[in-house]
């Protein structure tokens, strides 16, 4: 049984919402949740690194040995780059869900950053080359396969806007469009974008059991 958040309540005003911004355990509960957030990324930029210099060689694959490498650079980079936008500009729209959401985000990161750390398998040799001049250099690394975080992310955002019909459809297309890019431009095994939609799963139900506090402010 999930915790009562806002949203079972009365919706409030714009500008209620901006005086309980400046309420003192909602500021303390979002610096909490940016310093994981920021803790979140420095894991991640090692154990990308770490993943990316113990990596394997590659290994088969049904699905992309059956498929073409298209030239997916834009949609890959700038997909990502959008949907973040997205959750940002949500997160201005109500701050109260800031606090859940950002440390699920964060929750999500550190649980790959683990699991791209066990698993050191390469890239695929037919992958699509992605600009090193990019924005994608601050954030992907040749070696952090297991699992895809441009699937998951999406998905996760999906299940914790689930009673919300049009940003869960939003977020699951962002999830299948991107999914679907990766798996075009040989960039992900099939297999990290499959077991993305359960490891996410997995991850919205820790958020709600370490988070319960948070997502009571949640307006969904």
């Amino acid at each position: 049984m999930q915790p009562k958040t806002l949203s079972d309540k009365q919706p409030q005003g714009f500008f209620t919402t901006l005086t309980k911004w400046h309420h003192k355990e909602m500021a303390l509960a979002i610096a909490s949740a940016l310093f994981l957030f920021v803790i979140s990324l420095t894991i991640n930029y090692f154990a990308g690194t770490y993943a990316t210099e113990h990596a394997s060689s590659s290994v088969r694959d049904i699905i992309l040995d059956n498929i073409p490498t298209f030239d997916v650079d834009g949609i890959f980079v700038y997909g990502i780059v959008i949907f973040f936008a997205f959750v940002a500009g949500l997160l201005l729209w109500k701050p109260h869900n800031a606090p859940f959401i950002i440390k699920s985000l964060s929750l999500f990161i550190i649980i790959r950053s683990i699991f791209i750390c066990l698993t050191h398998i390469g890239p695929q040799p037919q992958a699509a080359i992605i600009s090193p001049t990019s924005i994608a250099r601050f954030f992907t690394f040749t070696g952090d396969l297991f699992f895809s975080a441009h699937t998951g992310l999406p998905f996760l955002m999906a299940l914790i806007f689930w009673k919300n019909k049009y940003l869960r459809i939003i977020f699951l297309s962002f999830s299948i469009i991107l999914g679907t890019v990766t798996l075009l431009g040989h960039l992900h095994y099939s297999i990290d974008v499959f077991s993305a939609f359960f490891i996410s799963y997995g991850i919205y139900h820790i958020s709600l059991w370490l988070f319960k506090k948070d997502y009571r402010y949640m307006r969904l």
